[in-house]
C-alpha cells in the first residue's frame, strides 16, 4: 500500500492507523514525504514504535518527476514496493479491517484493470465542514451510482486505487500521469485504454472534509469541479439538470406567475404542472438527504442547510465553468482546458506558488 503524505492533518494518526489493521496476511505500508521536516513524519515514526508487526517504511525523497508533487511522492515510494499488487489511497482516508481483501480480490477477475472506492464525508469541525459533507454525500456520490447504474466506467477515486504492477507497468508507469492535476482520474483511464476495465468495489471508505472556512470549502470544491470540466466537459455541463434548489425555486415562481394570471385553462394546467414539478422535487431531494443521513438526528440537524447547500453548488459550478487554476494544499495549479494535463508543461513551474 502506498500512501503520500503531506503536513499535518486533524485525524493523520487515526486515518493511518487504521491501514495498519488489517487482516491481509501479507502486506507493505509504504509512507511517502518529501522532507524530514514534514509534520506526518513524526505520525510515521509513532505507528512503527506501536505496530511492530506491520511492514512500515517511511520513505522521505524530495525528487520531483512532473508538476503533479503527489504523483512525485508515489513514483519515489514504488521502487521500494515490494509486492506486485499496488493500492494507491489518499491520507485523509480512514477503512475496515477487511478493506485490503476486499478491494485485491476483484483484480483475480479476467478484464479487471484497476479497482477504486467511493466514500462517505466524515466532518471533523463546524458548519462549514457540513456544508462540505452534503457535497460528497448528496451529490458527489449519487452521480457515481447513477453513472455506474447506467454502464460508465469514467472514474477513479483517490480514495482507493488497486492494480497490478504489470498493469502500471503497461501503461508506462506513474510517470505517465506526473502532470495530471485528475492523477486518479487520468491512472484509470490510461488502463481503460489498455482494454481493461474499472471495477467499482463494493467497499466505501471515510473521508475527513476539514475545511473550517468559507474560503477553503470554496476553493476545494470549486478545484473538483473545474477538474471534472477539464476530463470530462460533458459530464460537467450536464451537472445542470442536478441542481435541486434552484430547479424547485424557480418552478415555484412560475407556479406563483401562473396563480397571479389566472383565469384560462391553460394557465390553470400550467400553474397544476409547475405545483406538481414542485412538490415532486420537494419529495425526491428530501428523500434524497433522508438516504444519505446516518440517522433521524443528522437527517434533521442538516435539514435547514440543503436550500444553501445547492445554491453554494450552482453559484460554485458557474464559476468553476471559468478560469484555468485550481488551488491544492497553498499551490496555484495551471489546468489546461484544451488538451489532456499530461499534455502540461513538465516540472514545477505548472504550480504557482502562493
Amino acid at each position: 500500500m502506498l500512501k503520500p503524505l503531506c503536513g499535518f492533518e486533524p485525524r493523520l494518526y487515526a486515518n493511518l492507523e487504521t491501514f495498519c489493521e488489517q487482516t491481509h496476511p501479507c502486506f507493505q505500508l509504504i509512507f511517502g514525504v518529501s522532507s524530514h521536516s514534514d509534520p506526518a513524519v513524526a505520525v510515521v515514526e509513532r505507528l512503527r514504535a506501536t505496530y511492530h508487526d506491520v511492514d512500515i517504511m517511511l520513505v522521505v525523497d524530495a525528487t520531483l518527476h512532473g508538476a503533479n508533487h503527489k504523483v512525485s511522492n508515489l513514483i519515489n515510494m514504488e521502487q521500494h514496493a515490494r509486492h506486485e499488487v499496488f493500492v494507491m489511497a489518499d491520507s485523509d482516508i480512514a477503512v475496515q479491517p477487511d478493506y485490503l481483501v476486499k478491494v485485491t480480490a476483484p483484480l483475480e477477475q479476467p478484464g479487471v484493470g484497476i479497482v477504486t472506492c467511493l466514500y462517505r464525508a466524515r466532518r471533523v469541525g463546524n458548519f462549514w465542514t457540513r456544508l462540505g459533507a452534503l457535497f460528497i454525500d448528496e451529490w458527489f456520490v449519487p452521480s457515481v451510482y447513477l453513472a455506474h447504474a447506467t454502464g460508465s466506467q469514467r472514474f477513479g477515486f483517490g480514495a482507493t486505487l488497486a492494480m497490478r504492477r504489470e498493469t502500471l507497468d503497461t501503461i508506462g508507469g506513474l510517470a505517465v500521469v506526473k502532470n495530471c492535476v485528475a492523477d486518479d482520474y487520468s491512472i484509470a483511464h490510461e488502463i481503460r485504454q489498455q482494454g481493461l476495465c474499472t471495477y467499482l468495489s463494493e467497499v466505501v471508505v471515510s473521508t475527513d472534509v476539514t475545511e473550517r472556512d468559507f474560503v477553503s470549502l470554496w476553493q476545494r470544491e470549486t478545484r473538483w469541479l473545474r477538474t471534472i470540466r477539464t476530463v470530462h466537459p460533458l459530464g460537467f455541463a450536464f451537472i445542470l439538470i442536478s441542481f435541486a434548489s434552484p430547479w424547485l425555486l424557480t418552478s415555484f415562481i412560475l407556479g406563483l406567475g401562473y396563480d397571479a394570471n389566472g383565469g384560462s385553462i391553460s394557465a390553470g394546467m400550467a400553474d397544476m404542472l409547475a405545483d406538481l414539478c414542485t412538490s415532486f422535487g420537494v419529495s425526491a431531494r428530501v428523500l434524497l438527504h433522508w438516504r444519505r443521513a446516518r440517522d433521524w438526528r443528522a437527517f434533521l440537524r442538516d435539514l435547514p442547510l440543503i436550500p444553501l447547500r445547492d445554491l453554494l453548488f450552482w453559484a460554485e459550478w458557474v464559476v468553476a465553468a471559468f478560469g484555468s487554476h485550481v488551488m491544492w494544499r497553498g499551490s496555484r495549479i495551471r489546468i489546461d482546458e484544451n488538451a489532456p494535463a499530461k499534455n502540461q508543461p513538465d516540472g514545477p513551474e505548472a504550480f504557482d506558488r502562493t
